[in-house]
């Protein structure tokens, strides 16, 4: 089954107008199978670097990419040559002043720090990133949310013939990343150690970052959590969520709150089989509220920027989105039929004095709950966000 996806129009859009198109996002996201709707619809070549055969062809890397200068190169995996960025620019200088601007190459990976490195520093205005998240709940029927909640948005887990099979998939692809995918993309870092620091966060799902308190139980000290937790986030298994910093004279929390980006590897790392099980465990108010910030995230507006607000005080907000021009967006995140705001909602509210005020519930109506406050589905606020 083939699930259309958002991304694939800004996809499209980006190589028209950009020499390079890094299409990044953790593996099984679906990169490739992107990549292969996009080279349907015009001349291309395509390899996987994955592969001895693939890898053999950019031995002579000039004389290949001499020889596709009429196509789009798609080059999947692409850390596997971590040294082709400079011959790339090159090749897109040239055929710039051959009178062709775009739509020359496009790059997966896995977006390793490797990888973002080597891009930044040889393709500097030249290449156009796109994030390829999870399936969002605007790419399914609202019927199948709490199944995309569950088993999370990677296509091979959602759509598992059922939640044992699901959580199988989720289980070995924690393997895949702890055995080889991390010693490959990033520092030597043990794989059991990782193991419970990613399950840590999963129990901590939406918890302030503490780092002191995570390297007590690991044994290690807090400047190695912390960076654990920045190859997590490079590798786009993790998200920190920054505190919003506005111009109050307010004692405000300052520390980032940490969030496992897919809930189904979440539901995984805390061996949570199915849905009754989700519903009786103590994450599933964590799990609900980074299902929903995911969401609400990476259907966002390019150039928007988000955190979440909390004082000393008690005013708290669970996500602010600045939405270009001027939207500011003030958004509680309730896991209840019945979504009554907190009074330290309001009171952030009062100091941020949001342009829209929202609480995000597991229903489907959209009611007001308070004085220019709407209580509305996830598809409901998807939905909106799609507006602008």
């Amino acid at each position: 089954m083939m699930i259309p996806r958002f991304r694939l129009k800004q996809l499209e859009d980006l190589l028209a107008r950009h020499a390079a198109v890094g299409l990044l996002g953790p593996r099984q996201v679906g990169k490739t199978t992107l990549a292969f709707q996009i080279s349907q619809k015009r001349p291309s070549v395509y390899l996987d670097l994955e592969l001895p055969s693939d890898r053999a062809k950019l031995f002579e890397p000039e004389i290949f990419l001499e020889s596709h200068l009429d196509k789009l190169v798609i080059l999947d995996e692409i850390h596997r040559a971590p040294g082709i960025f400079q011959i790339l620019r090159s090749f897109i200088d040239r055929r710039r002043r051959a009178g062709q601007s775009a739509g020359m190459y496009l790059i997966l990976g896995s977006a390793s720090p490797d990888l973002l490195k080597q891009s930044a520093e040889s393709l500097a205005g030249r290449i156009a990133y796109l994030e390829l998240n999870t399936l969002s709940a605007n790419e399914i029927e609202d019927s199948e949310i709490n199944q995309l909640w569950l088993r999370g948005g990677f296509p091979s887990s959602f759509l598992a013939t059922n939640d044992f099979a699901s959580l199988e998939w989720r289980q070995l692809f924690i393997q895949t990343y702890l055995e080889r995918d991390v010693p490959l993309l990033g520092p030597r870092i043990p794989a059991e150690t990782l193991r419970r620091f990613w399950q840590m966060l999963a129990h901590n799902q939406g918890s302030l970052f503490n780092a002191g308190r995570y390297g007590q139980s690991l044994g290690i000290s807090g400047q190695t959590v912390g960076r654990y937790l920045d190859l997590l986030c490079d590798l786009l298994l993790v998200r920190q969520l920054r505190p919003w910093l506005p111009n109050v004279r307010k004692r405000l929390v300052k520390s980032p709150k940490v969030f496992v980006r897919d809930c189904g590897i979440t539901h995984a790392l805390l061996n949570i089989p199915n849905w009754n099980e989700l519903l009786g465990h103590p994450v599933v108010g964590g799990s609900f509220e980074g299902f929903v910030s995911e969401n609400i995230i990476s259907m966002s507006p390019r150039g928007t920027e988000f955190g979440f607000y909390r004082t000393a005080g008690g005013a708290e907000i669970d996500l602010v989105l600045s939405i270009p021009p001027r939207h500011l967006w003030a958004i509680e995140i309730k896991r209840s039929a019945i979504p009554r705001p907190e009074r330290g909602f309001f009171h952030g509210c009062e100091d941020l004095l949001p342009t829209k005020k929202f609480v995000v519930y597991p229903g489907q109506d959209r009611f007001a709950v308070a004085d220019e406050t709407d209580a509305i589905g996830l598809p409901g606020i998807l939905s909106e966000l799609l507006k602008l």
